[in-house]
């Protein structure tokens, strides 16, 4: 009886000593599967929006990591990558790794609706035209005038874009804050 005790108080204190993250709930499924955005897109994204060393991209469902981490080893800029997939995540730090940029970048497992985007300069999408506008209000209230928005594929209805490319056969779009 007494070890049953004691081995019932250490599993009672080995809950307790859980480190709270792995008590948080888990996020949400995503919105939209992973596809990758071809690399000759990634860097027509990150050149029409004219990104410098100055700038902190923004990449809203970051996925392996591929803008964030283009950013900063082509231009030198800091970058944000966003995913609320945890596989997603530790693929896009292996890649910073491998890059050797982990000192530029940083990936958070976190919901791109919630996360303060504050800081951007530049934010980075590859996201249905609906979550697009989901997004909108977010962009516009987040965001400092200015700041470039640039989506691969999809636009945001009727809000006429400043800007489109196609790069073979694929559109990208860009938009500078405030939004209308």
């Amino acid at each position: 009886m007494k070890a049953r005790t004691a081995t019932l108080a250490v599993a009672v204190l080995a809950a307790l000593a859980t480190p709270a993250r792995a008590q948080q709930p888990a996020l949400r499924t995503p919105d939209v599967i992973f596809v990758p955005t071809p690399q000759e897109v990634v860097d027509a994204m990150l050149d029409v929006a004219k990104v410098t060393k100055n700038d902190v991209i923004y990449d809203l469902g970051s996925g392996d990591g591929r803008i964030p981490i283009t950013a900063a080893k082509k231009f030198g800029a800091r970058g944000i990558g966003i995913d609320i997939d945890p596989q997603r995540i530790k693929e896009a730090n292996a890649n910073a790794q491998k890059e050797g940029v982990t000192d530029k970048v940083k990936f958070l497992n976190q919901d791109l609706f919630t996360s303060s985007i504050s800081e951007a300069t530049v934010v980075t999408l590859y996201l249905l035209p609906s979550l697009n506008l989901k997004l909108l209000p977010k962009l516009n209230a987040e965001l400092k005038p200015g700041t470039r928005v640039v989506s691969h594929a999809f636009d945001m209805g009727d809000i006429k874009p400043q800007e489109t490319q196609n790069v073979n056969g694929r559109t990208i779009y860009l938009w500078t804050v405030p939004i209308k």
